[in-house]
């Protein structure tokens, strides 16, 4: 069993540089006072904000300006572009529908970025 992940769980991009926080909306998803994630709150600039600055030589923005920096890896800022859900979800507890967002899951940017949950949000209820 592992937490269930609520409104403003703190999250981290293996290829940013400043920790984010989970935007979870409280539409009929409310569990001990914060709203709780399923695994399709995954949207960039919604649900999923900035790490700060990306050093992914599969963003093309870093690409370039490490390129014009003569190789030197120059980080941009991070745009968040979320390739599909959070995996692999609760199985046994659906939240709006679809499986609960734990702390075990893992997002992926399509930047080659492995987003992962740093601390749920919440402390008091458990999922498997």
């Amino acid at each position: 069993m592992s937490m269930l992940v609520a409104n403003g769980a703190t999250m981290m991009c293996s290829f940013g540089m400043a920790p984010s926080t989970l935007v979870v909306p409280p539409a009929s998803r409310v569990l001990s006072g914060t709203p709780a994630a399923n695994i399709g709150d995954c949207i960039p600039n919604t649900n999923i904000m900035p790490f700060g600055m990306c050093s992914s030589m599969a963003n093309p923005t870093v690409a370039a300006a490490t390129s014009a920096a003569a190789g030197v890896l120059t980080p941009q800022p991070c745009v968040p572009v979320i390739a599909g859900t959070w995996v692999p979800g609760s199985p046994t507890v659906l939240i709006g529908g679809k499986p609960a967002l734990n702390q075990t899951c893992k997002c992926m940017c399509a930047y080659a970025g492995v987003i992962q949950i740093m601390n749920p949000g919440q402390t008091k209820t458990m999922v498997p």
